[in-house]
């Protein structure tokens, strides 16, 4: 028979919350983990004007601050966000990879 400590007993606690993310942010990642395969710079970033989409259709105006690098963007995150929820709202099926999300096959 073995006792488990108290240490013990927070540190198996701790590592289950950890790993059982909300389903949110475990397809934002998986997005993105999707857009990174295909994409090397930001899709919505055009190299000629300096611009990004996505920030073109913000009230924020003007060039892309990160020059078309996507990884970490909170313009690019907060569009997987808004499409996450309008998504869900909808009650339609979510996207598995970042392709189906850009063409609206979903």
């Amino acid at each position: 028979m073995s006792t488990i400590t108290e240490d013990e007993l927070k540190k198996a606690l701790s590592t289950a919350v950890v790993e059982g993310k909300d389903p949110k942010k475990r397809w934002l990642e998986r997005i993105m983990k999707s857009a990174k395969f295909y994409h090397k710079i930001c899709p919505y970033y055009d190299k000629r004007l300096d611009t990004c989409f996505l920030r073109r259709l913000s009230e924020k105006k003007g060039r892309c601050e990160r020059e078309g690098k996507f990884d970490g963007c909170p313009i690019f995150m907060g569009f997987l966000e808004r499409s996450y929820d309008r998504i869900v709202s909808e009650g339609k099926q979510l996207p598995i990879d970042f392709r189906d999300l850009s063409l609206g096959v979903y």
